[in-house]
């Protein structure tokens, strides 16, 4: 792959982000995403955030239930925190930019970069020959959806951070291929106790909303009720918890709630060992159902009423995608300039 060496020209810093909008949101979206989302709002730093719905028809989705879904990941922002005046937030496929530019991008990108792409050796399996080539072009769009606005720094999870790295890959190859220092090399910002949440029933499987069971995630649209009851049911092994975070090394479920009760709590895991270091998770358990409860219940409820008003979260996302065109479409101009095609009718 090509080097990724950035010359020392300055990019304004800006982030970007965004999740599909095929499922619905859970806690680890909370806090491996949106719940950081709205904290860097606060850094006075300029955020674009975007629901990805390009991306979720890489594989078949129903059209009445994505835009439901759409709609529902855009109220879980805006209930979560994430301010649509302070930050950008809109749907994908309402600015072209993205797929514009990320044509282009898949003409930089290799077969053999792509090829080795682990989520889509994971989504495509035995069964490549029948798999759609969105879903295998996804990184290059992802590319795209970065770069469209030179994008200084991504959040992202462990199971992201390939993809980005292939963006930073793409990004240089187009710099060299074309003599330039118009892209950044976009860097990963992963932090955080629980930037990645495991399911409650499984401690080493990250937390899905696409996992056949409910029991294994808390959704965002659970009542108080459901969120209790799926923590306090939530697998765990026998024993107490230990004295210190080194005891939870082999312990991925007893990890996984310690690591949930830290993000939420806006805490260190060695201060909630400190806290409850020796408990039974006979009594860590209600504790961190009455931490997530009192945490995640105003989300709920302000999920639901925005979402009696559809064609207000449409409205917010078309003035999103306005202010999203208005920064990506100068710079996509710029690429087609350098790439050398001829735009006598730019828009």
């Amino acid at each position: 792959m090509a080097e990724p060496v950035q010359t020392p020209q300055a990019f304004p810093t800006r982030i970007f982000s965004g999740i599909q909008p095929s499922g619905g949101l859970t806690l680890g979206n909370y806090l491996g995403a949106l719940k950081r989302f709205a904290e860097k709002q606060n850094d006075g730093i300029e955020t674009v955030y975007c629901l990805v719905d390009m991306h979720a028809i890489t594989v078949w989705q129903d059209p009445e239930k994505l835009r439901q879904q759409t709609r529902e990941a855009a109220a879980g922002f805006i209930a979560s925190g994430v301010d649509p005046k302070r930050s950008v937030l809109f749907n994908q496929s309402q600015v072209s930019a993205h797929a514009e530019l990320a044509w282009i991008l898949n003409c930089v990108a290799r077969m053999g970069w792509m090829g080795r792409m682990t989520q889509w050796k994971d989504k495509a399996g035995k069964n490549s020959e029948n798999a759609s080539l969105g879903l295998f072009a996804y990184p290059a769009l992802m590319a795209a959806d970065i770069l469209a606005y030179k994008a200084t720094h991504v959040p992202v999870g462990e199971d992201q951070k390939q993809h980005l790295e292939l963006t930073r890959d793409i990004a240089a190859k187009f710099n060299n291929d074309y003599g330039v220092n118009f892209f950044p090399i976009t860097e990963p910002m992963i932090e955080g106790a629980a930037t990645r949440v495991m399911s409650l029933r499984d401690g080493t499987k990250k937390m899905s909303k696409s996992d056949p069971s409910d029991q294994s995630r808390i959704n965002l649209t659970d009542d108080a009720d459901t969120i209790a009851k799926k923590i306090k049911k939530a697998k765990t092994d026998p024993e107490p918890l230990p004295e210190t975070v080194e005891g939870l090394k082999d312990r991925p479920e007893a990890r996984n709630l310690v690591n949930i009760y830290a993000a939420l709590a806006g805490i260190t895991p060695e201060a909630v060992m400190a806290e409850h270091a020796g408990a039974p998770f006979g009594s860590f358990k209600p504790a961190l159902a009455d931490l997530a409860v009192a945490h995640l219940s105003p989300i709920t409820t302000e999920m639901t009423r925005l979402m009696q008003d559809p064609a207000e979260i449409d409205r917010i996302l078309g003035d999103g995608a306005d202010r999203a065109e208005a920064v990506a479409r100068p710079i996509l101009e710029d690429v087609y300039g350098i790439v050398g095609m001829i735009r006598s009718r730019r828009r």
